[in-house]
């Protein structure tokens, strides 16, 4: 499959337009002060301990800062991700390229592989960009490295899962704006699921809990790695991919 001819074209629109410095600024901004924050009620909290060894030795760098900041990050990805996929394929149907690129001796699933993986790469960029936080803590504190580990596979896995709807979202519209509406909306209805669970009880209250999205990001930021949450990732992402897929192959039918 021809993927990374299309992979490059989609990763140079990105760096070569406003589009991903955009997103990346917003991003790492909003990291920051929420790194800040963290950071700083958490040395306050050690200095007021600091007179009682007992309180003391309850607290853990990586429990008080890298666990809230990884659901921090992940609201974060929440309401930007939708701007990282919304001009994929709505962006080539609103200009009446996506014809002549499916016309194109190139296979479905290449063309959807590169643009995904080129969105991919954007978010790699994203996430790589907030391991000065647990760089500048363990300059002079002691990171459990499990939990940092999981954490950040979590958030790798959760958004490949965002990327993946919010490719399918824009291969069905030729809108951008609709395209992020439509992926929010989806991502947000997963994200608080799982809040009528506890009410709902019995086998609904245990499936609304399994799709919830919180529900298994969680685990990993307390450094448990569990099957199932790595298996609500991945077959999230491939049942995006896949609605995708068969959109792109919907459309060259179509005409």
């Amino acid at each position: 499959m021809k993927v990374w001819p299309i992979y490059k074209k989609e990763l140079r629109l990105y760096f070569t337009s406003p589009v991903a410095y955009i997103i990346l600024t917003i991003f790492l901004l909003i990291a920051g002060y929420f790194f800040y924050s963290i950071f700083a009620f958490f040395t306050r909290a050690s200095m007021q301990m600091a007179m009682n060894p007992q309180m003391g030795r309850e607290l853990n760098v990586t429990d008080s800062v890298m666990r809230p900041l990884f659901s921090n990050l992940s609201v974060i990805l929440l309401l930007l991700m939708p701007l990282v996929t919304m001009r994929l394929f709505a962006e080539e149907r609103r200009s009446g390229t996506i014809e002549l690129l499916l016309t194109y001796p190139v296979r479905d699933g290449a063309v959807l592989a590169g643009k995904y993986l080129a969105a991919l790469t954007l978010y790699g960029v994203m996430i790589a960009g907030t391991l000065a936080y647990p760089a500048m803590i363990v300059s002079f504190a002691r990171l459990e490295w499990g939990p940092l580990l999981t954490g950040y596979l979590g958030l790798l896995l959760m958004g490949a899962m965002f990327l993946a709807v919010g490719v399918f979202a824009s291969s069905l519209t030729e809108n951008q704006v609709v395209a992020a509406i439509v992926t929010f909306g989806v991502l947000l209805m997963f994200w608080i699921i799982g809040w009528t669970a506890e009410f709902a009880g019995g086998p609904l209250g245990a499936v609304l809990t399994h799709l919830s999205i919180l529900e298994h990001n969680d685990t990993f930021s307390k450094g448990v790695l569990d099957t199932k949450d790595v298996l609500y990732y991945v077959n999230f992402t491939a049942l995006g991919l896949f609605l995708a897929l068969r959109s792109l192959e919907a459309r060259r039918w179509s005409g």
